[in-house]
């Protein structure tokens, strides 16, 4: 009889709020574009987000020089929440996305003190533009069964939650509309 053991789920990784706060501002320095800021009445996008230790910069011009398209990125230090941030992590990308017409990645470097990024939780969908109305919808729906990690809430950059599903996959949230 084979035995099928139920593995505990990854906890949803804290720094992907730092970059998602920097995204919707919509500040910070070029690689090669500006960051696009998320229109509030646009509707909810689903991309792929990325988390890299330490090597989201390197790792997003290599993707770029394959797919081509425009690639921007933010350093911590150039970001509202340096302060907030230790002085180790300020080289760091707290934001980064690459948008071709084949690919729409955002990404940036693990920014959690209280975890570490292995294989398996360093991609998540991430859910973002469209009405706060819309945004709720989505996360109540994808809530069910969840392990909600972070509760939808307003934020100085408009609402943000985040949860892993039932199924164990990993969503961010976010709109620069705010209820």
């Amino acid at each position: 009889m084979s035995h099928i053991s139920k593995l505990p789920r990854r906890r949803f990784v804290a720094s992907a709020l730092p970059a998602a706060a920097w995204m919707a501002v919509g500040g910070g320095s070029r690689m090669e574009a500006a960051p696009q800021k998320i229109e509030g009445d646009q509707m909810t996008t689903l991309t792929s987000y990325l988390l890299f230790d330490g090597t989201c910069h390197a790792a997003m011009e290599f993707y770029n020089s394959c797919f081509g398209g425009d690639l921007s990125a933010t350093k911590v230090k150039d970001s509202p929440v340096k302060d907030q941030m230790p002085a180790a992590q300020h080289e760091k990308i707290i934001y980064a996305r690459l948008k071709s017409s084949c690919i729409d990645v955002s990404a940036s470097d693990w920014l959690s003190p209280n975890g570490s990024p292995i294989r398996g939780n360093t991609v998540c969908l991430f859910l973002s533009g469209g009405t706060a109305h819309e945004l709720k919808t989505l996360f109540e729906k994808l809530s069910d069964g969840a392990e909600v990690t972070t509760p939808l809430r307003e934020q100085f950059f408009g609402l943000y939650g985040a949860l892993n599903d039932k199924f164990g996959v990993r969503w961010m949230f976010q709109t620069n509309n705010k209820v």
